[in-house]
């Protein structure tokens, strides 16, 4: 036995190993995008978790410069059915075998991951470990280290990912998806909260004329007004929002005070803000293809997700409403506060799988900044 998965409950999954040789645990989850494996696999929501691509045929495209959402690949591990043995894109910078292994992530291929994602649909998702080399001919010992793998409950994984010291934020998104960014005769100012944030929300913040300001998760409130932005932007993370306390509690303190868009993690924190309550999932939400309903307008969204936390829908909100609900589980997917000027979504309207339906929602965040009111520092 090359390489292996094995989950908590006992379950063996039998592959062979690609990228890194080791031992690696984490959260086992899966995906259902067809394509965007770079994008999950460096996005910081994932930290912790190894992450099953339902899609049968992983690699095909190859890897390249421009579409990895952070500095680094965090997920924990990475399971395939089959990886192409051929890379064929125009984008095409290396094969992806190559690319995780110089980051030190196992992959397993082979994997029955029909079989595996059906498993974690009824059992729900678990801990679980991925071998690759001598350690995998040991599943009892594999086993063991799963069981004694993080679980995500309870879990405050942003102290992992946040970025250490602020900066600034210049690059906009490649006019070739998006088009020309938005001219603009003020950029206001805003804070963005890096709870694990994705390059490209800073880029489609980028092109609305907006001037980025990026901010460990744990900077004080106080710390964020002396800057007097027009807005603040709480991002997507991965863990139990639960457990960012410090989130939490510097998000009551900037409630009205400048308007607030969230996402993912952000939508959850701000939540918990409003006195709402969260949940773990079952097995959560991950891929490019889920419904959401948009209760005001009525319209569906086809919106990415990544997220195994949600807003209770028994949550109360301290006069804030439910905008947003995904049509497979009727699960919250919006929430907005209108005398408080916050709101936010569980999907990511940034991830644009081929629709663009949610693209709204940033302009939307720049509309509530340019109609309060004015001030000559902002």
């Amino acid at each position: 036995m090359q390489a292996v998965l094995v989950l908590e409950d006992g379950r063996i999954f039998p592959g062979e190993g690609f990228g890194a040789r080791g031992v690696s645990t984490g959260e086992i989850v899966f995906n259902t995008s067809m394509t965007g494996y770079q994008e999950i696999l460096t996005d910081p929501s994932y930290h912790r978790q190894i992450i099953t691509m339902t899609a049968p045929h992983i690699g095909n495209t190859g890897v390249n410069l421009e579409d990895p959402e952070s500095g680094k690949v965090w997920a924990a591990g990475f399971v395939v059915r089959s990886l192409s043995p051929i890379v064929s894109n125009w984008r095409n910078r290396g094969d992806l075998a190559t690319y995780l292994a110089q980051r030190n992530i196992i992959g397993v291929s082979g994997v029955a991951t029909r079989a595996l994602a059906r498993h974690i649909r009824e059992r729900g998702v678990m801990r679980a470990a991925v071998a690759y080399g001598p350690a995998a001919q040991d599943t009892d010992r594999l086993i063991q280290t799963a069981r004694d793998a993080i679980d995500m409950s309870g879990a405050n994984l942003v102290d992992e990912v946040s970025t250490a010291q602020a900066y600034d934020w210049h690059e906009a998104s490649d006019s070739r998806w998006y088009g020309d960014s938005v001219a603009a005769d003020k950029h206001p100012l805003i804070v963005a909260y890096d709870f694990g944030i994705k390059r490209n929300i800073l880029r489609l913040l980028t092109d609305r004329g907006l001037r980025v300001r990026v901010v460990p998760a744990w900077t004080p409130a106080d710390e964020v007004m002396a800057l007097e932005p027009a807005g603040v932007f709480l991002s997507n993370g991965p863990g139990d929002p639960a457990a960012v306390d410090y989130g939490i509690a510097n998000v009551k303190a900037l409630l009205g005070w400048a308007p607030i868009f969230g996402i993912c993690l952000g939508h959850q924190i701000l939540a918990l803000a409003l006195g709402g309550v969260t949940e773990k999932m079952r097995f959560g939400h991950r891929g490019g293809n889920q419904p959401v309903k948009n209760l005001a307008s009525g319209e569906v969204e086809i919106a990415a997700h990544n997220h195994g936390f949600a807003v209770s829908a028994s949550s109360q909100l301290s006069g804030g409403e439910i905008t947003h609900l995904n049509l497979n589980d009727n699960t919250v997917a919006g929430l907005r506060h209108k005398a408080l000027r916050a709101f936010s979504v569980q999907y990511h309207p940034e991830a644009s799988p081929g629709p663009h339906d949610s693209l709204y929602l940033f302009d939307e965040f720049v509309d509530a900044l340019r109609t309060q009111d004015p001030s000559p520092t902002r």
